[in-house]
């Protein structure tokens, strides 16, 4: 009998974003060129993120622990079958309902031996134990349930992984290097929104893994030494929402005279009370909003120029993804043009389109259940809200709702310009906004934006030679005049940079037109070995560059 129990924690296998007998080509594995910036081609950015919840849980177990993020099918089975694990558990949203299903097959097929584990939001599923051969079934806040099968020490403190924003990061053929930190303070959120499939998995409150803004400061600092980065992107719905917490981590940011870059979600109210100085201050430099739409009832938006709020926003240098939501109840023909026309009014950097979607165990699951308007017709491999309705809308078919969701994102396109260029200019104001203050804060906010205007300067030629259509042309013409105005004109090494985003960009148009556009991510597997209690699990990782299907080549 082993001392520690021996555990595997595995994301689904792909290939993802393909039509075969487990998925649909919809449901791609990269999050803004699925549902942000999807319809921008060789302008739409492009990464992949790892498994954040897994590798969270696997740090924080005593157990002999192996993530295996991403694999083929094939790879999956080698794992199993060369590995004698007690415990396999299996992290699936419902779009992969199958892949899951499948997977406990071959588990008990490969690995007899090993009780099975299911995790993640996909078992918000009603009767999901029956549907789909398991033991256990983890619903909610992860590294406790795990703690308390695995017989460890359940309240013990919380050890926060080093994990990467993204990786194999893309921009119009460029390769960016993957150099922020994850950074994820807490899960739930209590504002319920009755749409929200986040905030009902985790019973509607919030569970801070981060307790003072002093451990936040400490973690980011020693991810500024390990990693050489001062960007972070916080996983938290509403971090601004625990305020005392936000306030310390400035106050040790200033007392310590350190400059960090956060990103953050964040709902309109909260934004509000905090103040856009405030965040300012604090290093926000992007902040994802639920615009949701112009006469939505959400209490989150309620009194909020939402037009406005996103225009102080990008003055001061932050960059705003704005989301709205498409097919709710006072949609009809015309009233949904009306919100996407609040969508670009905004001005918004980035803009989501997502459908209404109808999640397990939210409010607007339970309602639409009991009213009889889920379709048994529509696989659970749709449900990713990026194709067609899972329920009967009153104006709209399934089919129809996927043609409205292209035409949208294409309207932003075609009438705003690519997301980029508006994010470019964010860039700008932000080193405006800072470039005649005195302020120490704000000394180092324009160092900063100063590096990252320099950084994308090329890029905005690129858009301007590639551009799709007028409008962007001259829109790309007229930031480049801005960032002329500002800093001067090219110098030989900028001119330099804008021949290579020429070069670069022109062979991303032709990788796309010969093999398409579509980008699998890479199997990642990280061991982490039993440590004393007290101390972080320590990891060995392994990436393979196994291509799981359709691998387009890499130009950098």
């Amino acid at each position: 009998m082993r001392a520690k129990p021996r555990l595997l924690l595995t994301s689904v296998f792909g290939p993802y974003g393909v039509d075969d007998g487990y998925g649909r080509k919809e449901n791609i594995m990269e999050l803004f060129h699925n549902q942000v910036t999807r319809e921008q081609g060789l302008f739409s950015p492009r990464f992949h993120h790892q498994s954040f919840g897994l590798y969270m849980i696997a740090e924080n177990l005593q157990a002999d622990t192996t993530v295996l993020d991403f694999p083929s099918q094939s790879r999956f089975i080698k794992q199993i079958t060369l590995h004698d694990y007690d415990y396999i558990g299996i992290s699936f949203i419902l779009p992969n309902f199958v892949k899951a299903q499948q997977m406990a097959v071959l588990i008990r097929r490969h690995a007899p031996q090993a009780k099975i584990i299911l995790g993640g939001h996909g078992t918000s599923l009603p009767d999901v134990d029956k549907l789909i051969d398991c033991d256990y079934v983890c619903r909610g806040e992860g590294i406790r349930f795990m703690r308390k099968l695995l017989g460890e020490e359940v309240e013990r403190p919380i050890v926060h992984p080093m994990m990467a924003i993204a990786y194999a990061k893309y921009l119009m053929g460029v390769h960016l290097p993957s150099d922020g930190v994850i950074l994820m303070p807490g899960v739930g959120c209590p504002n319920a929104c009755r749409f929200c499939c986040t905030s009902h998995f985790f019973d509607k409150k919030y569970t801070p893994y981060f307790h003072t803004g002093k451990e936040m400061f400490d973690f980011c600092v020693r991810a500024e030494r390990e990693r050489g980065t001062q960007d972070f992107w916080v996983m938290d719905e509403n971090f601004l929402k625990y305020r005392e917490r936000a306030e310390q981590l400035l106050a040790e940011m200033e007392k310590h005279d350190k400059h960090f870059n956060f990103h953050l979600f964040s709902s309109a109210e909260t934004i509000r009370e905090a103040g856009v100085d405030f965040m300012r201050r604090l290093g926000v430099i992007f902040v994802w909003l639920g615009l949701e739409g112009r006469k939505c009832e959400y209490e989150k938006n309620a009194g909020v120029d939402l037009i406005a709020m996103v225009r102080e926003l990008r003055e001061a240098g932050i960059t705003v993804l704005g989301s709205v939501i498409l097919f709710t109840d006072n949609h009809n023909k015309e009233t949904i043009n009306d919100d996407i026309d609040f969508a670009i009014e905004s001005g918004a950097d980035f803009i989501q389109f997502m459908q209404l979607a109808p999640w397990p165990d939210t409010a607007v699951f339970r309602e639409y259940r009991e009213a009889g308007r889920l379709r048994e017709d529509i696989p659970y491999e749709e449900w990713h809200g990026q194709h067609l309705l899972w329920f009967d809308h009153p104006h709209f078919t399934p089919g129809e709702a996927s043609v409205v969701l292209r035409n949208a994102f294409r309207r932003v396109w075609d009438e705003m310009g690519c997301s980029i260029l508006r994010m470019m200019e964010t860039q700008l104001n932000g080193y405006l906004a800072a470039r005649d203050s005195d302020d120490p804060r704000m000394i180092g906010r324009r160092r900063y934006y100063r590096k990252t205007c320099w950084s994308y300067y090329a890029g905005l030629y690129a858009i301007r030679r590639f551009a799709h259509n007028r409008f962007e042309r001259d829109y790309a013409q007229q930031v480049i005049d801005k960032y002329d105005r500002v800093f001067g004109r090219p110098g030989p090494i900028q001119r330099g940079r804008i021949a290579l985003a020429y070069l670069l960009a022109g062979i991303e148009t032709l990788r796309i037109k010969v093999w398409g556009n579509l980008r699998q991510p890479r199997t990642m597997v990280e061991r982490f070995r039993p440590t004393p209690q007290s101390a972080p699990a320590a990891a060995e990782t392994e990436t393979t560059d196994e291509a799981v299907a359709q691998d387009a080549p890499s130009i950098a």
